[in-house]
C-alpha cells in the first residue's frame, strides 16, 4: 500500500474511534510534502523524518506534536502490515514540562466578575456587550466549560426548569448534560430578559451568548476583552513562574476549587473524580487527575486527609 493511502486509512480509523483528529490529520498531510506519498511506507528514511521534525534540537510543542502524530501512524501501519519498520528516531529528546495553568483566587474571580470592571473593559465595543461578556465568564467558571462549548450553546440547550445545560458533540464527538448550581442558574435567569431587551434572536437555534447581530462570539474578540479586563481588575501573573492568566484557566480553576472543597468536606475524592471527569467532558480519568497537583492549598488538603486516614481517624 502506498504511504498516502495508508495515512488516509489511519485518519479514517482514528475518526471512526471517536477522535476529531484535526491536528494529527494536518500534520500527516504536511508530512507528505517531505516524502513520496506514492512510495511504500518502508521507503521513508530516518533522514526524511528528521528533516520534517526540523533537526535534532530540543523538542518544542510543535515538534512534539509532529513526532507523536508519526508515532501513532507507524504503529498503526506496522500492525496492519503496511510497514515492517518505523523510521522514527529512537533518541528523540524530551520536551520541557508544560507550564501549569493559573488558578484564580476567589478574590480575583470577584474582581473579574465585577460588573463595573466588565463594563469598563467593553466601553465603546461594538461586538460582545458587557452583559454578554460577563455572563460568558461566569458560565466558563461556574460550569467549567470550554470556550467553544459555552459559545456554541443555543437557547434550546438551556433547560431552566431542571437547571441543566446540554453540551453537544464537542471535543471528543460526545454530548453531555451539565447540571448547574443555583448561583449560575440565577445568573442565566437574570440574563435572559436582558438579552431579549437587546433585541437578540429568540428562536431555539439562536446562540445563548451572541453579538448584537446574532452571530457567535469570536475568540479573538473575547480574548481582547479579557486582556483588558485583567488589566482593569489587577489580575496578573504571581511569583512562581506561572504564565499569564488565561481565559481557559477559568475552567481549570473550577476543577481545582471543587476538588479543594471536596477535601475540606471530607468527601471521597477518588470516588468523585470519575464524576468530575464526566462533568468536564474529559475522554479519560487521566485528564482530570492532573488537577490534583495544581495548588499548594489543594495539596495541603489532600495531605491532611491522608494524615487523618493514616492516623486511624475517619477519612
Amino acid at each position: 500500500m502506498m504511504l498516502c493511502e495508508a495515512i488516509e486509512q489511519y485518519i479514517l480509523w482514528r475518526r471512526a474511534h471517536g477522535a476529531k483528529f484535526a491536528t494529527g490529520s494536518d500534520i500527516l498531510h504536511h508530512f507528505l510534502q517531505y516524502v513520496d506519498g506514492n512510495a511504500a511506507c518502508d521507503a521513508v528514511s530516518k533522514k526524511q523524518v528528521l528533516t520534517f521534525l526540523a533537526g535534532q534540537g530540543a523538542l518544542t510543542r510543535n515538534r512534539e506534536n509532529k513526532y507523536y502524530a508519526l508515532v501513532g501512524f507507524w504503529r498503526h501501519a506496522i500492525s496492519r502490515g503496511h510497514a515492517t519498520r518505523s523510521p522514527l528516531p529512537s533518541n528523540e529528546p524530551k520536551s520541557p514540562p508544560r507550564k501549569p495553568p493559573y488558578i484564580y483566587s476567589h478574590d480575583e474571580l470577584r474582581r473579574l466578575f465585577d460588573p463595573a470592571n466588565v463594563a469598563s473593559s467593553r466601553r465603546g465595543a461594538v461586538q460582545c456587550d458587557a452583559i454578554t461578556f460577563r455572563t460568558l465568564l461566569i458560565l466558563l467558571y461556574g460550569a467549567g466549560l470550554r470556550f467553544s462549548e459555552a459559545t456554541a450553546l443555543t437557547l434550546a440547550d438551556v433547560d431552566p426548569s431542571e437547571n441543566v445545560l446540554t453540551i453537544r458533540a464537542t471535543k471528543f464527538y460526545k454530548s453531555r448534560l451539565v447540571p448547574i448550581g443555583p448561583q449560575l442558574a440565577a445568573e442565566l435567569a437574570n440574563y435572559m430578559p436582558l438579552r431579549r431587551r437587546c433585541g437578540l434572536a429568540q428562536g431555539n437555534a439562536s446562540f445563548l451568548l451572541a453579538n448584537p447581530d446574532g452571530t457567535r462570539l469570536a475568540s479573538s474578540t473575547v480574548q481582547s476583552a479579557f486582556d483588558a479586563l485583567r488589566r482593569i481588575a489587577g489580575v496578573r501573573r504571581t511569583t512562581g513562574g506561572r504564565q499569564t492568566p488565561r481565559l481557559h484557566d477559568l475552567r481549570h480553576s473550577f476543577a481545582v476549587h471543587n476538588l479543594t472543597a471536596w477535601y475540606r468536606q471530607g468527601a471521597d475524592v477518588q470516588r468523585l473524580l470519575p464524576a468530575l471527569s464526566t462533568y468536564l467532558g474529559h475522554s479519560d480519568l487521566e485528564g482530570t487527575k492532573v488537577y490534583l497537583t495544581m495548588t499548594p492549598e489543594l495539596l495541603q488538603q489532600a495531605s491532611l486527609r491522608f494524615e487523618r486516614y493514616a492516623g486511624g481517624r475517619n477519612a
